[in-house]
């Protein structure tokens, strides 16, 4: 398996640039897929620049309903105008961060007759299933979701999970891991997670070392990036055998 950044809030290439996002080109099993699109266009115009020919992707996913996993659908789809785009319903849903901003995907998206709607366990081909993670215990985020004329805590439910099944190993991909990282590698235990801890909002001290050393418990290979935060990673770096990051540009063998 092949994983190429195509957009993430850093970048150590000076041809390409970075943004507050994410978006992975991911090739396996002989299919290319497109595991979410960025805040803007930007993944589309690194992928340019990298020879990455974003017409050959056979599907794409987006993890959650937040503008920076599914800002640069309409881009995609200049390029790619008939790939079936994995989502949950949920997404839909209007999402708010802590001051009140919207942070919820494009209303147009959702008239888009490729979208297909999923939910847990749905599987687009063999060996590669959509997820959700059932994890009563999220923490305080700080999101919160639209309900009529009332705002609620956001629960998650618009965010899905990749899982890869490749050479007897299982490979999660999250987007932003919003119910929490240790809920969900304990939940799914996977060989290799790739993707953001939804950290950076956490201080670098006594509870990223613990939550970084029950991480370390796991046997899981960590590639992470995105909402993780650099100062936390290299706080939880110190902690853990196993953890790496991944910047826009960087292509990783797994």
């Amino acid at each position: 398996m092949k994983i190429t950044v195509l957009a993430e809030n850093t970048c150590l290439r000076t041809d390409l640039q970075a943004e507050h996002g994410l978006s992975l080109l991911i090739e396996t099993q002989g299919l290319t897929i497109l595991f979410d699109m960025g805040q803007t266009d930007l993944f589309v115009r690194n992928a340019e620049r990298l020879n990455i020919e974003l017409s050959k992707v056979d599907f794409a996913v987006v993890s959650h309903g937040h503008y920076d996993h599914g800002g640069g659908f309409h881009a995609f789809r200049r390029l790619n105008p008939t790939a079936p785009v994995y989502i949950r319903p949920q997404a839909f849903e209007p999402y708010y961060n802590r001051s009140g901003k919207y942070i919820g995907l494009d209303t147009s998206i959702f008239q888009d007759p490729g979208l297909v709607l999923c939910h847990d366990g749905f599987s687009p081909v063999e060996n590669i299933t959509l997820c959700s993670c059932d994890a009563r215990d999220i923490g305080a985020s700080g999101l919160w979701r639209r309900d009529g004329e009332s705002m609620v805590p956001d629960d998650f439910r618009h965010e899905q999970y990749m899982l890869i099944y490749e050479k007897e190993r299982r490979i999660l991909v999250s987007g932003c891991s919003h119910r929490g990282i240790l809920n969900i590698v304990s939940h799914f235990q996977p060989d290799v997670l790739v993707g953001g801890f939804h950290l950076s909002h956490i201080q670098p001290g006594q509870e990223l070392s613990c939550l970084s050393s029950q991480l370390n418990n796991f046997s899981t290979e960590y590639y992470t990036c995105h909402c993780t935060g650099l100062p936390q990673y290299q706080h939880m770096v110190k902690h853990m055998d196993r953890l790496h990051y991944l910047s826009t540009g960087q292509t990783i063998t797994i």
